[in-house]
């Protein structure tokens, strides 16, 4: 999350995307270049990489990489990128509110056996949690309806805590009330994230914000850039 004195745009690594089949091959500096040769294109195969010669070299031979049994090969862009299970999908979210409240913005980077995606979107005036929870369940709705168990980083206690503690289900439960007899804020987007993580295997994990992973910090660099856009929607379900 971030505010605005906390905000920082990160200069991610530079990513190329190599469509080895495609309406047009070769490979690109951005995913919306990459995206246009590959949607719509049946048995469509491509990769995202940190250098271009990595990309290259996969551009040689696409298929030459072996996967170990039980384990599907998803190219790191770090060493610190966890090993995924076979039929498994990784999603790194992250969001903010400049202010808080104020404009706020949301991102997820997506990886599955069709290779990285990115996903974001902003709000004039909402929450860092609201943003963070937004993140989680963009990226949960854009998988489908397909029973892929997922791994979910975030770098919000608030929403790893919320599921992996039963503090939601707790709160659902008691009719969006804490235990202490309080409102449970955000009880709209929580009613969203519990009935999405019932639909599919997803677990939760905690990772440390603004600490040089890449993929959490593209995730930040897109919530940033959406909550600086003009024109916003309006977040309905914000109670200031």
């Amino acid at each position: 999350m971030f505010s605005l004195f906390s905000v920082k745009i990160f200069m991610a690594k530079k990513k190329f995307y190599a469509v080895a089949n495609g309406w047009k091959t070769g490979i690109y500096t951005s995913w919306p270049e990459a995206e246009a040769q590959v949607k719509g294109f049946g048995g469509a195969k491509y990769k995202g990489f940190v250098s271009r010669q990595d990309a290259e070299k996969w551009m040689v031979d696409p298929g030459r990489q072996q996967v170990k049994p039980g384990r599907k090969k998803i190219q790191k862009t770090s060493s610190v990128l966890p090993d995924v299970p076979a039929d498994n999908v990784l999603i790194y979210t992250d969001g903010g509110a400049i202010n808080n409240p104020g404009p706020g913005g949301y991102g997820a980077v997506i990886v599955d056996e069709e290779g990285e995606r990115e996903l974001s979107g902003g709000y004039r005036l909402t929450t860092n949690n609201r943003m963070e929870l937004m993140a989680c369940i963009k990226a949960l709705q854009s998988l489908g309806n397909d029973k892929q168990p997922v791994l979910l980083y975030s770098d919000s206690q608030y929403v790893v805590n919320g599921i992996s503690k039963g503090w939601a289900r707790g709160w659902r439960k008691r009719g969006w009330k804490k235990s202490d007899g309080q409102p449970a804020k955000n009880e709209d987007l929580w009613a969203e994230l519990l009935l999405l993580t019932e639909k599919r295997p997803v677990s939760f994990h905690w990772v440390k914000g603004h600490a040089g992973h890449p993929l959490n910090e593209r995730c930040d660099q897109l919530a940033v850039a959406n909550a600086r856009k003009r024109n916003l929607p309006q977040d309905t379900g914000y109670r200031p």
